[in-house]
């Protein structure tokens, strides 16, 4: 079940903007995730 919601929470915060993502739950987590995996992101 975790995955599927981080799943649908990663497309929703791809759709909508940066701080849209800090808003969702998973939202810091999933930012945490891609720039430990890109390195930077939102530079």
């Amino acid at each position: 079940m975790r995955l599927k919601y981080r799943k649908s929470n990663l497309k929703r915060a791809r759709k909508m903007g940066f701080r849209a993502r800090m808003r969702t739950r998973g939202g810091r987590a999933i930012i945490r995730r891609q720039r430990k995996r890109r390195g930077v992101l939102n530079k």
